[in-house]
């Protein structure tokens, strides 16, 4: 996982745009504005858990966000084409609102987000990262949802896939970097070790491209994380239909890099949206509540 359905404002596709045209959401208000992006709620500043800052942070009084906005319902561009919104972008603006910090978020191509965080270039990645022990060994995560993986074919005439071993003999489109992208490599090994056909995985450097491939038939199966992939399906006119159900549930995380000391400050400042309330209006807001958590972890990856 980001993983994602749909990513990249540069090459916004046409269905793409025709989504987010019916979105019922609300835009973005202004990049420093301590309120959540499409609501009137606010988040007061904790001044005890903003203490928890790095004393950088606190100087800089800003956090750069890098998401790679083509993960709707999660990170994906308003219909101006320009204003990233979605429902990691709201928690991010909350979670500044409790720290004092204005937030920036940044479009960034996702696999370029760990080692931008590792390079200093920018201060946290919120772009549906699934924590995992390989992605440790770059950056500090803090939890802060749960969702696993669905598998999309075509809503009309499309296959149907059950589990991970259906991918034998199958044209599978994913993302590049993704644990997708290394979910379907993986199974085509297994297929060719038991004479099965091989996975054939086409790697696409943002999810427009992975699901573009998949509606003009150029794929059979695409994959992305199950909240995604259900709003996708649903605002899709019948051009993506959810096959299977979903597996490998996993956190999500905030990467931040290694060691920075933005990790316990976080994982306080989200424990407190939990407690009052904001992370649950947050979530139903954008339809994703089925993947709440109660308490946020850091590095609370199982595997």
């Amino acid at each position: 996982m980001h993983s994602g359905v749909f990513r990249h404002g540069a090459r916004i596709s046409a269905l793409v745009m025709s989504l987010a045209l019916l979105t019922i959401v609300a835009g973005c208000g202004d990049d420093n504005s301590n309120t959540t992006a499409t609501s009137a709620t606010t988040t007061a500043t904790d001044h005890v858990i903003a203490g928890q800052l790095p004393q950088s942070s606190r100087d800089k009084g800003t956090l750069t966000v890098a998401t790679d906005p083509s993960y709707a319902p999660n990170e994906f561009f308003d219909t101006d084409g320009k204003t990233i919104i979605g429902m990691d972008i709201d928690l991010a603006r909350a979670l500044g609102g409790v720290l004092g910090l204005k937030v920036q978020p940044t479009q960034v191509v996702f696999d370029s987000i760990l080692p931008g965080l590792a390079s200093g270039r920018y201060d946290v990645g919120m772009s549906s990262f699934t924590d995992t022990k390989e992605r440790q060994k770059q950056v500090d995560f803090v939890t802060y949802y749960s969702a696993g993986t669905s598998f999309m074919t075509r809503g009309q005439g499309g296959v149907e896939i059950a589990t991970l071993a259906d991918l034998c003999g199958r044209t599978v489109a994913v993302e590049t970097g993704t644990t997708q992208q290394t979910d379907a490599g993986d199974q085509s090994g297994r297929c060719t070790a038991a004479g099965r056909p091989k996975v054939t995985v086409q790697n696409y450097d943002d999810q427009n491209g992975a699901n573009l491939a998949l509606t003009a038939g150029r794929a059979e199966v695409s994959m992305a994380d199950s909240p995604v992939a259900d709003y996708q399906a649903k605002l899709s006119g019948g051009k993506i239909r959810i096959v299977g159900k979903p597996y490998g549930t996993a956190p999500y995380g905030i990467a931040v890099p290694k060691n920075s000391g933005l990790a316990a400050a976080l994982r306080a400042a989200m424990a407190k949206l939990i407690d009052d309330g904001a992370y649950a209006k947050i979530l139903d807001r954008w339809g994703v509540r089925d993947g709440a958590i109660s308490a946020p972890r850091i590095n609370g990856a199982t595997g």
